[in-house]
């Protein structure tokens, strides 16, 4: 008598685990969380303080230009080139050109505390000429509101 021993053949599994993509989700997740407050960058600026109501939130990346209490301009496109000093007739060239490109980005100045109103109210000249129709003043809260 011969036996015979009948194979049973596994099925194959034709499914993904994803498991291991979830983790890796999560943890990138909790990366981005960390990191996005640090990417704003900016010249060091003592900003004044005054309760204000934060600007809603937008998708666009603002221009931001900032006074240095010795009156020197500095400009941030989002490239990066904002560490030396640009002079004011340059800031209008370039924020007209990124307002052409892309209508509707917001515009923020930072004005050191120090700064005279004169050069404030300069550069907003400036930054309206260069088609910005809104301009905002960044100002930090009083410390008792924090």
């Amino acid at each position: 008598m011969a036996v015979t021993k009948t194979r049973h053949k596994r099925r194959l599994v034709a499914e993904i685990n994803v498991v291991p993509y979830i983790d890796v989700m999560l943890v990138l997740l909790i990366v981005f969380m960390i990191t996005a407050p640090l990417l704003m960058q900016g010249v060091q600026v003592e900003l004044p303080k005054a309760p204000s109501e934060p600007l809603e939130e937008t998708d666009k990346e603002p221009l931001v230009v900032s006074i240095k209490e010795d009156g020197t301009y500095y400009l941030n496109v989002g490239d990066g080139g904002d560490e030396e000093p640009v002079a004011l007739s340059a800031i209008e060239e370039r924020v007209g050109k990124v307002l052409n490109a892309q209508p509707g980005t917001p515009v923020m100045v930072w004005g050191d505390t120090g700064v005279a109103y004169g050069r404030v109210v300069e550069l907003m000249s400036v930054l309206q000429s260069a088609g910005a129709p809104n301009v905002g003043l960044v100002t930090e809260p009083p410390s008792d509101m924090r």
